[in-house]
């Protein structure tokens, strides 16, 4: 049963894709936006704020980084849409009970929960739309959704603007639970109905790691992904910080800064999407948006001394655009594997590198025990980058692959 001949770009299963990614990522940039204002009414000091933070940030990752595990295999094993509801369901639930918190560990059990819950909604819905889309539309429908979805980040800002920040985590839990019915809609994968009743091992985790070469491209499709969290769990995240090291006078809202930056990776997203196609190369498009992000780090770390609050905002949408590469990526991921285990890798391999922040973060406050503020923040981003660009070139090119197979 072959259902690909059936969708367009702009079918309903890419708008209902485009639109879960919205919810999932207003909800998971939801801490990043409401970081100082929910921990300061929660009573913590400026430095708490910073340190909680921190730890609540990692709390999230590692939900992540287990749910992209379960949800993954999940998909593989009763379809790509069961993941969505039950995902979806998940984070519903613990953003609405992130509303009622009123101290730290609570906050942290909530944003565990929610971090489980938001690992499935990407994995599965590239997997989905991309087994659906003809293979000539693929990398512009996976695009779509990430780039559609991505201003989920700003539609939070700006309810963060108008409304308190307990009201901000009830609008994200509704909007779940509205995307729900449309999901009703959406037909499964032709791809997964063919091998649902064969005697085939599906959603196999440890097949990712039993074959020497299957190994190789599950890591370099992970590593692939570690300059946007980078940029995101450090850089903007904490540019309040820097911009303070940075000696810019004004106060710097990061809720603002994500805002910014994810406004340009949302059109970033889109665009790199258009441009694998032009060139008929994921990897060349990769290697052009590194280019950006490279040139974004050191605007960041060399150009802001001095400036003002609204070059700090301008780099942060620079490097946003250039870390827009989401989808090609994860499109990437879910390329290399065969329908059997393809909405593990796809769903695993994003949160892998979100988890991967933990890592990152560890490094950036371990590298402050010798250096400076700026300056552990500049190696870490050498260390990242370096990592995502090797790993690129490594991988193999995956534009036009048929994906009509399986893993043996």
């Amino acid at each position: 049963m072959n259902q690909n001949r059936s969708y367009g770009i702009f079918s309903l299963p890419v708008i209902v894709g485009a639109l879960g990614y919205f919810v999932d990522i207003y909800d998971l940039l939801a801490f990043s936006i409401l970081r100082q204002p929910s921990l300061s009414s929660l009573g913590l000091t400026p430095e708490q704020v910073d340190s909680q933070g921190l730890l609540i940030i990692n709390i999230q990752m590692a939900g992540l980084l287990i749910g992209g595990i379960i949800w993954g295999v999940y998909g593989d094993k009763k379809g790509r849409l069961s993941v969505l509801f039950g995902s979806i369901l998940l984070y519903s639930v613990a953003n609405i009970a992130n509303g009622f918190v009123n101290t730290v560990p609570q906050y942290m059990i909530c944003r565990f929960i929610a971090g489980i819950g938001l690992a499935g909604e990407l994995g599965a819905g590239i997997t989905l739309v991309s087994e659906l889309l003809p293979k000539n539309k693929r990398g512009i429908g996976t695009s779509i959704v990430a780039g559609v979805g991505l201003l989920g980040a700003v539609f939070a800002y700006f309810l963060k603007e108008h409304f308190y920040w307990r009201t901000c985590y009830f609008i994200g839990g509704g909007l779940g639970f509205l995307l729900l019915i449309l999901r009703v809609s959406v037909a499964e994968s032709g791809m997964f109905h063919s091998i649902k009743d064969k005697n085939i091992s599906r959603g196999n985790f440890f097949m990712l790691f039993n074959n020497k070469e299957r190994f190789k491209k599950y890591m370099l499709a992970i590593f692939i992904g570690l300059p946007t969290w980078y940029v995101i769990g450090i850089l903007v995240t904490f540019s309040n910080r820097f911009a303070q090291e940075f000696s810019i006078p004004q106060k710097i809202d990061t809720g603002k800064a994500v805002m910014f930056a994810y406004v340009a990776i949302s059109i970033g997203d889109i665009l790199i999407g258009l441009l694998s196609q032009y060139l008929r190369s994921r990897k060349k498009a990769l290697y052009i948006f590194y280019s950006i992000t490279a040139v974004g780090i050191c605007f960041f770390f060399f150009g802001l001394y001095g400036q003002s609050d609204t070059m700090l905002y301008a780099v942060c949408a620079l490097l946003g655009f250039g870390t827009g590469l989401w989808a090609i990526f994860v499109t990437m991921a879910a390329e290399q594997f065969g329908t059997n285990i393809r909405a593990t890798a796809a769903t695993t391999v994003p949160n892998m590198v979100r988890g991967l922040l933990i890592p990152i973060t560890l490094l950036f406050t371990f590298l402050q025990n010798f250096t400076s503020y700026v300056t552990a923040g500049l190696l870490t981003g050498v260390v990242a980058m370096t990592i995502g660009v090797l790993s690129a070139v490594f991988s193999k090119e995956t534009f036009g692959k048929d994906l009509n197979y399986i893993e043996e």
